[in-house]
């Protein structure tokens, strides 16, 4: 197992989530962002894997902040957690000279509107 694929993968679980929502693109488009970006990630290995087994990733928002939106992960092999992780996300934005952390709120309103319905 190539370990560096579980962030690929986490990456994935979030692309998969924003799909819901209408997906990366069409969100950055109705934000004004130019992504829903990685600022930190971790994981914690808890088990081996081997090759030709599925993991399955699962992904539940842990907190939302002003600027920055954290998810958790989980990997399970069967019934055995085998990584878990977090992510933490920003909207960015371009500003006159530079990429900028955007507010979030109004991801968090489009996902708020979602689980209302």
């Amino acid at each position: 197992m190539y370990y560096p694929n579980l962030y690929a993968w986490f990456d994935r679980a979030f692309h998969d989530w924003l799909r819901r929502f209408g997906g990366h693109a069409a969100l950055c488009r109705e934000l004004g962002a130019i992504g829903i970006g990685v600022i930190e990630a971790h994981a914690s290995f808890r088990k081996p894997m081997r090759d030709g087994e599925t993991l399955r990733v699962t992904l539940s928002v842990q907190d939302w902040s002003r600027k920055t939106l954290t998810l958790n992960h989980e990997g399970r092999v069967a019934d055995d957690v085998v990584v878990s992780g977090t992510e933490v996300r920003g909207l960015f934005k371009l500003s006159r000279d530079a990429i900028v952390a955007g507010e979030i709120e109004a991801l968090r309103a489009i996902v708020g509107r979602h689980d209302e319905g």
